[in-house]
């Protein structure tokens, strides 16, 4: 009936390939950047050489199949794709630790209190802010207890001023308070 027969590989099936192969490269090129930053010697040149042979694989096609441009908007898909789907990769990961600095006008003693119970390591400092004295809280977390820390300052310091940096590399891990390092202690205790 109709004398253009439909290519179903070169139109459909090999752009998906280069859509789906891009977003593994470009997702693997996201973690790789993300380990090279926190000091992750080992693993980061396996991604970077996995993301590579991903790569070469498919500009090699898009290559042999220069005249579809289907190809070419598979291609920048997947590259838009993949930088997304690598950015949530890394934030279920949530490697490393984190500092946060919370600043606050008024009393911290409970804010304090509330996250020393919740077993967070915390130091103080009295500063002195444009509007008056205030309290500097210094807390050196996991990566994956920023929520509960955010959720503890909102509810018992809405108005408090904090920050989130990334820390590259942590001496030692102080991350338990009082109570619970004396049961770590216990735990260790030579018999």
């Amino acid at each position: 009936m109709d004398n253009v027969s439909f290519d179903w590989f070169a139109l459909i099936i090999l752009p998906l390939l280069i859509f789906f192969a891009r977003i593994a490269d470009v997702s693997l090129g996201t973690l790789r950047i993300i380990f090279v930053s926190k000091g992750y010697k080992i693993i980061a040149p396996l991604i970077g050489f996995i993301e590579i042979l991903i790569w070469i694989v498919a500009i090699s096609k898009i290559i042999q199949n220069i005249d579809n441009w289907v190809c070419y908007i598979a291609y920048a898909g997947g590259f838009a794709v993949g930088n997304y789907v690598g950015m949530r990769i890394e934030e279920k990961l949530a490697i490393g630790y984190e500092l946060v600095r919370v600043i606050t006008q008024k009393d911290a003693n409970n804010l304090v209190a509330n996250l020393q119970k919740k077993g967070f390591g915390i130091t103080t400092i009295k500063a002195q802010g444009t509007a008056g004295e205030v309290a500097v809280i210094y807390l050196i977390i996991n990566r994956k207890k920023i929520e509960d820390v955010v959720e503890i300052i909102k509810k018992y310091n809405p108005n408090a001023l904090y920050t989130v940096e990334d820390l590259r590399f942590v001496s030692k891990e102080i991350f338990y308070s009082t109570k619970l390092k004396a049961k770590r202690k216990l735990f260790f205790k030579k018999k």
